[in-house]
């Protein structure tokens, strides 16, 4: 089972559950903890092979790893803790499996804050995903995810953000890289169908206005599908939630709360 954390509010409060992105861990929401769980009943967690989750979890020494499968973890931690159903926060690739976990189990969302969304690979990206793929294996992993960090968070404003992720990445080793690196070959048709289908959830895009990667297909997205509403923070880039936190903090829970 994956490593998990939970600040309990009451027996009645909400749950809320966060969602990192790869390389990071649940360490990431530090700035998120404390705001969130005065009204609600708070999880976050480490997906498998980062921070305290162990890399023997159900599954782990499979070669390769799935969307399917991460997703099946992320469920196993809110059985366990018979969380029938709960809001979901997420961060970069923590959204596209909030949003597959969604499409499983709809039933089981209440809504969705989806913050740094990746709802598509645009060509600059693409092009980082196949340089990644070709040299993965010969380049030591920390210099090619402080590579990935700086085209993503290239700014100086992004430097607490690029640092974060940076120091969680060096958790990981070099195989369990590669073994997420390699869901890049599965995440365009997937990305592509999330972009075609309205789930119909009430969902909450928080984007930095310097997420020059991501930004433009959010807001194509938000045009066309109900129930979903886009936040865009000014002088922000990827990781919002570390950027301007203050600011994360009171548009997520005014949403959570309305």
């Amino acid at each position: 089972m994956l490593n998990y954390t939970t600040y309990l509010h009451s027996d009645q409060a909400p749950w809320v559950t966060f969602v990192h992105g790869a390389g990071g861990s649940s360490s990431i929401w530090y700035k998120q903890i404390r705001s969130f769980k005065e009204n609600h009943n708070v999880l976050v967690l480490d997906l498998r092979g980062h921070g305290n989750s162990k890399l023997w979890v159900k599954g782990a020494f499979n070669p390769e790893y799935t969307f399917d499968m991460i997703t099946a973890d992320i469920t196993e931690v809110l059985n366990y803790l018979t969380i029938e159903k709960s809001h979901f926060v997420g961060i970069s690739l923590g959204t596209i499996l909030i949003r597959d976990f969604a499409e499983k189990y709809p039933e089981r969302v209440t809504s969705m804050i989806l913050a740094g969304a990746i709802m598509k690979l645009n060509f600059k990206s693409q092009l980082m995903m196949k340089f990644g793929a070709m040299f993965k294996s010969v380049i030591p992993y920390m210099l090619l995810y402080k590579t990935f960090a700086f085209v993503i968070m290239p700014r100086k404003n992004h430097r607490s953000s690029r640092l974060l992720f940076i120091g969680e990445a060096k958790k990981m080793c070099q195989k369990e890289f590669n073994r997420w690196f390699k869901l890049t070959s599965e995440i365009n048709p997937l990305l592509k169908y999330f972009r075609l289908k309205d789930i119909k959830i009430k969902t909450l895009y928080i984007m930095g206005e310097q997420d020059h990667l991501f930004l433009p297909t959010v807001q194509n997205i938000v045009a066309s599908h109900t129930l979903t509403q886009l936040c865009v923070i000014k002088n922000c880039g990827h990781v919002v939630n570390v950027d301007q936190p203050l600011i994360f903090n009171k548009k997520s829970i005014d949403f959570l709360t309305h």
